[in-house]
């Protein structure tokens, strides 16, 4: 859920991002006459979450499971138009008007189109398979007449080939046994019988094979390829099959053969010897096709007619079933009171949207021409409420990528303020690089132009994801575009855009050999790196030694602002015991160790001094009390050291041991009854029950608390070290990005160019934008999304951020298109 409109337009409240809206339980009293309009109106106003009062009930005991099971038939239905629609090539259109139409009226007009298409569908199922039947059909006469044609050709061959023997004169080499074979009577010849069909081409062989086993080689079987598959009466798929003609003596014969055929789905047809009849059936078959073929093509544009009928209203219609069933499964959620002439309702709505909810109710009543109106009173309660931020199409990913780390409690301080500046320029400090941030920029640019049109169609997962995070995309893009100017790197090149470069060269080897052969000439470089720097001896010491110290600089300020933030949290809930216990010591421990670590880098930046810090910082530890040295970058260094590592020290005990005992004294205290106070609002009472330490439960376990403060304090001070030192995953990500970006243009451009070659030079170009897009702009863009992601979420998010609430989601119409059924 990304945005969510409110309403009422200039009548609610400026959005609030950093506090989510303040919400009250409501209670509803509504006439059983009105009730169905009223859930209707809240429904288009979509500010009320409604509590669902018969958890205990099953779907078929409550009270409007037949409306529901009437809507879903309507849905059903409204499915199987939509199936047809696309099996026909049809979309429903999107019409202007709309249409006033009766949901009883529309159940029985979604009735009378269901029967009226599935007739047609039927009828034209028939037509079309008596069409593919007669098809065949007519094959097989073709087929199967040539070989008979054939077999009375030889007949005739060997009956003039014997005529000319018995001519012939009598010898006495003449076979006895011919004579009688010749004097055989007529009627004792056996009479064979046939059977002719059409048999799919892959099982012809097994086909061939069955038959000779299953008949003992007595069947003699003659099969023709049809050139073209034609289309199964049965199934209706393109197959490609042979015409067969098995020939059988006797009826056992006969039965096997008829079973196999059904075995192997071979459709038979009837022939007859007769040649005369042949032909009459052949002209009787093509006869029937044209016939057929003229009443399929009258079906098919009746069919066309009316599915174009129904999607000129089909979302209109799809929108109003989905409409009346969630009304009703709204309704089944309300309880009805004692006298069962009223339904109640309970729901969390925000605090601004009560005079909206009261115009909606009083609409209800006077439009149900109810007697009675709606009942709507604020109910007092300890329960922890919804999380509702306001957002629109610009911070919704940004809240969207909270969010995905868990909803924020009720009222706590959202992180969603700072990420929307943060997230995208920790990205670009991994991606800088203003070539490949314009790159970034032209392809969020033509996503947020034709906005309108992408919004309106259907997106495939991955296009879907970028649409709706194009303005966090965007941020991205000029971040990186800002940082790559600081870099000076386009494309890893680098150009003189403020001035000339500060430096030059004593002689032409310097470039070469090292920058001690650099002298300055001018003013310093007025903005980022100064382009000498690159392509020099001393380019990757001096960058890594820039962006790890500005990458230490960037995540201890980040884990700060993440502890102030708790700070407000502490102050918001009134909760004094984290400010004292939990804020102040973390904020002296972070910053006597990291904070002071980067003053270090500030000083050393400013005096251009030669001290070590590491050494500085392994030996504050180690040796406290030895002389600094020439690691010295200030008077009065070792005693600010030694004071704070004590202070260091000084917090890990703060953090640790006062909370435990202090909540115990608090939890006996509230028992013996001293901090009883009379309810005095709903937003007191929210935020006692906001509050979710160990001490609102009844029973105080001292050891489960005290070893809850234990793993928390272990996890500050151990976290405090490795989170710092992930942060260096920018420093990490941004060279790897730097020297790919290098090696793809020394590697591939410039190697292709130094060719003179236009052929290499064009497939050079072609590979280089080729790597730049998919390594660079695809996977690069990927990585450092994700490295981001796991900065805010893990680093930052974990100084302040609970994100143990629930979302509010409030009953709104301008859902139901998106829920699948």
């Amino acid at each position: 859920m990304g945005e969510v409109r409110a309403g009422g337009g200039g009548c609610c409240p400026p959005m609030n991002l950093f506090r989510s809206e303040s919400m009250q339980l409501v209670q509803l009293i509504i006439p059983m006459e009105s009730a169905h309009v009223t859930v209707s109106y809240l429904g288009d106003l979509g500010l009320l979450q409604f509590k669902d009062l018969n958890a205990d009930k099953s779907p078929f005991q409550r009270t409007y499971a037949a409306q529901i099971k009437k809507s879903g038939e309507m849905a059903r239905r409204l499915r199987f138009f939509k199936d047809q629609m696309l099996k026909a090539g049809f979309s429903p259109k999107k019409s202007a008007t709309q249409a006033d139409i009766n949901i009883d009226d529309l159940e029985v007009k979604l009735a009378e189109l269901e029967t009226e298409l599935v007739e047609i569908n039927a009828n034209g199922g028939k037509l079309q398979r008596a069409y593919n039947e007669l098809v065949e059909y007519k094959l097989v006469l073709q087929k199967a007449s040539e070989f008979f044609h054939s077999a009375l050709n030889s007949a005739a061959e060997q009956q003039s080939e014997n005529a000319s023997r018995q001519i012939g004169e009598e010898s006495l080499d003449t076979p006895l046994l011919l004579e009688q074979e010749m004097s055989t009577d007529s009627s004792k010849q056996v009479k064979l019988g046939f059977i002719t069909g059409l048999v799919p081409r892959q099982k012809s062989m097994a086909f061939e094979r069955i038959l000779f086993r299953a008949t003992r080689g007595n069947v003699f079987l003659r099969e023709a390829v049809v050139e073209d598959p034609v289309t199964d009466p049965i199934s209706g798929e393109k197959v490609e099959k042979n015409v067969f003609v098995v020939f059988y003596s006797g009826e056992r014969a006969k039965n096997k053969i008829l079973k196999i055929c059904e075995a192997f789905g071979a459709n038979r047809y009837p022939f007859s010897e007769d040649l005369n009849k042949q032909d009459h059936m052949v002209t009787e078959v093509s006869g029937r096709l044209l016939e057929l073929k003229t009443t399929i093509d009258i079906g098919l544009l009746q069919r066309d007619n009316l599915l174009q009928t129904i999607g000129d209203q089909f979302e209109q219609w799809e929108f109003l079933v989905r409409k009346e069933k969630s009304i009703y499964h709204t309704l089944n959620m309300l309880s009805l009171d004692v006298t069962k002439k009223c339904l109640v309702a309970e729901g969390w709505s925000p605090v601004f949207a009560t005079k909206l909810i009261q115009d909606a109710l009083q609409r209800a009543s006077f439009d149900s021409n109810s007697q009675v109106g709606a009942i709507f009173q604020i109910l007092q309660t300890k329960e922890l409420p919804p999380t509702y931020f306001r957002t629109n199409k610009f911070t919704s990913p940004f809240q969207e990528i909270v969010d995905a780390y868990g909803v924020a409690k009720y009222q706590e301080a959202n992180p969603t303020v700072y990420t929307i500046v943060t997230f995208p320029f920790l990205f670009a400090v991994m991606f800088g690089d203003w070539g490949h941030g314009i790159c970034l920029l032209l392809a969020t640019l033509y996503l947020i132009i034709r906005e309108k049109k992408f919004s309106s169609q259907k997106l495939g997962d991955i296009m879907e994801m970028m649409f709706g995070g194009r303005y966090c995309i965007l941020m991205m893009a000029l971040f990186s575009i800002y940082t790559g100017l600081i870099y000076n790197e386009f494309f890893s090149v680098p150009f003189e855009l403020f001035a000339p470069s500060a430096y030059a060269c004593r002689d032409l080897s310097c470039r070469d050999s090292t920058t001690m052969g650099l002298i300055k000439v001018r003013d310093t470089y007025p903005f980022g790196v100064d382009p000498v720097w690159h392509g020099s001896r001393s380019e990757l010491p001096f960058l890594n030694s820039l962006k790890m110290k500005m990458s230490i600089l960037l995540g201890v300020a980040q884990m700060n602002l993440g502890i102030i933030l708790s700070y407000c949290n502490a102050k918001f809930f009134r909760n004094g015991v984290n400010v004292w216990f939990q804020f102040i010591p973390q904020m002296i421990f972070l910053n006597s160790l990291f904070g002071y670590l980067s003053l270090l880098i500030l000083v050393k930046w400013s005096t251009g001094s030669q001290a070590d810090l590491y050494h500085v910082m392994i030996y504050m530890f180690l040796s406290p009390t030895d002389d600094l040295g020439e690691n010295q970058l200030f008077p009065g260094q070792k005693t600010l050291q030694l004071a704070l590592l004590l202070l260091a020290l000084v917090a890990v005990p703060w953090m640790l041991i006062p909370k435990p005992f202090i909540l115990k004294k608090q939890h006996q205290d509230r028992h013996r009854g001293h901090s009883y106070t009379p309810l005095e609002s709903s937003e007191d009472n929210f935020q006692l029950g906001a509050n979710h330490d160990s001490h609102d439960h009844e029973e105080f376990e001292f050891s489960e608390v005290f070893v809850h403060q234990l793993i928390h304090t272990i996890e500050f001070v151990l976290g405090s070290v490795s989170n710092t030192a992930s942060y260096l995953r920018l420093w990490a990500l941004s060279l790897a990005h730097s020297e790919l970006s290098s090696v793809f243009y020394d590697k591939l451009l410039m190697l292709a160019w130094g060719y003179n070659n236009v052929i290499i030079l064009i497939v050079g170009i072609i590979v280089f934008i080729c790597a730049t897009v998919g390594v660079l702009l695809v996977m690069e863009t990927l990585s450092a999304f994700l490295h981001a992601l796991r900065l805010h979420w893990v680093e930052f998010q974990n100084k302040f951020y609970e994100g143990d609430g629930y979302k509010f989601y409030p009953f709104s119409f301008a859902w139901t298109g998106d829920e699948d059924e």
